[in-house]
């Protein structure tokens, strides 16, 4: 009888570190504003508020070709000139972890 009883207690262990552990995963999380009419600052970041200096940010046209390749700076921002084509801004964690902004959703000054 105390074989199933260790074998319960070992899986609901092995389900609690499960749970732990994307306990403390975060998001990536980027948000661009317009400074102005010509330019665009984005700062990206994780919802565990900690910043994401050196991660890629690039700005994207419609057709795929990459405008603008970036990183953001060491206080986490990139500041480029708005685009004269249709585009969209990619921030790429990695695998599964990229968030996309739309021109059209990008905050007005």
């Amino acid at each position: 009888m105390t074989q199933p009883i260790h074998s319960l207690k070992a899986l609901l262990l092995v389900l609690c570190a499960g749970f732990g552990a994307s306990a403390l995963a975060h998001n990536p999380m980027c948000e661009c504003k317009a400074i102005d009419a010509e330019q665009i600052r984005c700062t990206g970041g994780f919802s565990d508020g900690s910043g994401a200096p050196g991660v890629t940010l690039d700005v994207i046209g419609y057709d795929e070709s990459i405008l603008l390749p970036g990183k953001l700076g060491a206080d986490s921002t990139l500041t480029f000139k708005k685009p004269d084509t249709a585009f969209y801004v990619l921030f790429d964690v990695g695998p599964g972890h990229v968030v996309e902004i739309d021109q059209a959703d990008i905050q007005s000054p």
